[in-house]
């Protein structure tokens, strides 16, 4: 076994057991609490035959480390649910059943993270873009009027609020100039030409912000990385400014990059909540906030272990993609 794959071994056990003591840690707030929890999942307007039928579902008569592991036994195998006239099957990854909207929760958070997705992917691809270029230009100029100009806009990026931005954009893009329609989203599959113009003030509202911290943090990385020796030796050498720049600086300056997009891509998947709330997304962070609102505990619970993952996951994928950057980490 090569030392890379060894690696990369390494780290899908590490995010499997980190998934592990997440869902320990959330199933343990949310359903280890004090109070009625059989009351709190099943809703204010269950009568206590329901609330009495929820507690033998959820098995609040065992202990906690047995209700745990059937928790966790429906994730990875599935459960079953009797609604008083039938059972219904939960297959796996069962998240667990809205007594609320009497949906499973896993079926709502799929319909929901297509939205998500959409939104977080293709505003991670404009962020890096922008910003990474951004940075990568400042760092070439530095001392010029290009740095200092892209350094204020950068700085202005940070210092805005998200909705701000999206309302601006709004305002003048879609209300003044009348360049687009205000953002409605529509499925990929549908119609991937009005998929993407629905999506288009989102991302840029959404990569905006984000773009200026990848701005800040290339340039950063690039002028460190231009003043190391061998950057040096290379202008001696008779290199070309624009390939050192190009093929030398930027790909030393690629590992925080790569570590804050992981953070920021798993983060955006809850985070974009002012986002889809604005632009009226139907997504993971519009769902959430009104499961919070109704108080709606597995559907909490469900949106909470989803975001986790993605979270560990794009961290998973950064350590790799770190390794493929710099080889030295297989060394660790």
């Amino acid at each position: 076994m090569s030392g890379f794959t060894a690696f990369a071994l390494r780290r899908a056990v590490s995010a499997v057991l980190t998934l592990l003591a997440l869902s320990v840690i959330i199933y343990v707030v949310f359903y280890a609490t004090p109070g009625n929890v059989a009351q709190i999942t099943c809703g204010p307007r269950c009568s206590p035959e329901q609330v009495h039928q929820v507690a033998q579902q959820l098995r609040l008569d065992d202990p906690l480390y047995l209700r745990y592991w059937h928790f966790l036994q429906g994730i990875v195998a599935g459960h079953d649910y009797s609604t008083g006239t039938s059972v219904e099957h939960c297959p796996a990854p069962c998240l667990g059943l809205s007594y609320q909207s009497d949906q499973q929760v896993t079926r709502i958070i799929l319909n929901k993270l297509p939205v998500s997705l959409s939104l977080v992917v293709g505003a991670m691809v404009l962020w890096l873009l922008l910003g990474v270029g951004t940075g990568v230009l400042s760092a070439w100029r530095r001392g010029r009027f290009t740095e200092r100009a892209l350094t204020g806009i950068t700085l202005a990026g940070v210092a805005t609020p998200v909705f701000v931005i999206g309302l601006v954009l709004m305002i003048v893009v879609c209300g003044q100039l009348e360049l687009l329609p205000f953002p409605e989203y529509v499925s990929f599959s549908d119609d991937p030409e009005q998929w993407m113009w629905g999506l288009l003030l989102p991302w840029v509202t959404l990569a905006l912000g984000e773009a200026a911290y990848f701005a800040r943090l290339t340039r950063a990385s690039m002028l460190e990385t231009l003043a190391e020796d061998h950057i040096r030796t290379f202008r001696a050498y008779g290199v070309g400014e624009r390939s050192i720049v190009g093929r030398h600086a930027l790909r030393g300056a690629l590992a925080p990059i790569i570590a804050l997009n992981a953070n920021d891509f798993g983060s955006a998947m809850g985070g974009a909540v002012l986002v889809e709330s604005l632009f009226g997304l139907p997504g993971i962070g519009q769902e959430l906030v009104h499961a919070v609102t109704v108080v709606d505990l597995p559907v909490v619970v469900g949106m909470v272990l989803v975001i986790g993952f993605f979270v560990v996951l794009a961290n998973a994928v950064a350590d790799v993609l770190y390794a493929v950057a710099d080889r030295r980490v297989v060394l660790v």
